[in-house]
């Protein structure tokens, strides 16, 4: 499940290393998703930032704000 109202920052990118599109979040530097296309790649990278945030909300911690 995505978060209703995301407004984090994604980027995409090609890897050399792995040969694959890696997304990334700008708001969990941590976080990365690699897949063979930009557009499943991009749902991927939102989907576990979704799943990080509902982590952390369930956990009572802090959400970050989204930089946008």
């Amino acid at each position: 499940m995505l978060l209703k109202n995301d407004r984090y920052t994604y980027r995409i990118t090609w890897s050399e290393d792995d040969n694959e599109y890696v997304g990334l979040c700008a708001e969990f530097p941590s976080l990365s998703w690699l897949s063979s296309t930009p557009e499943t790649t991009l749902k991927g990278i939102r989907k576990l930032v979704s799943e990080i945030v509902k982590d952390i909300k369930s956990n009572n911690e802090i959400v970050p704000e989204s930089i946008a």
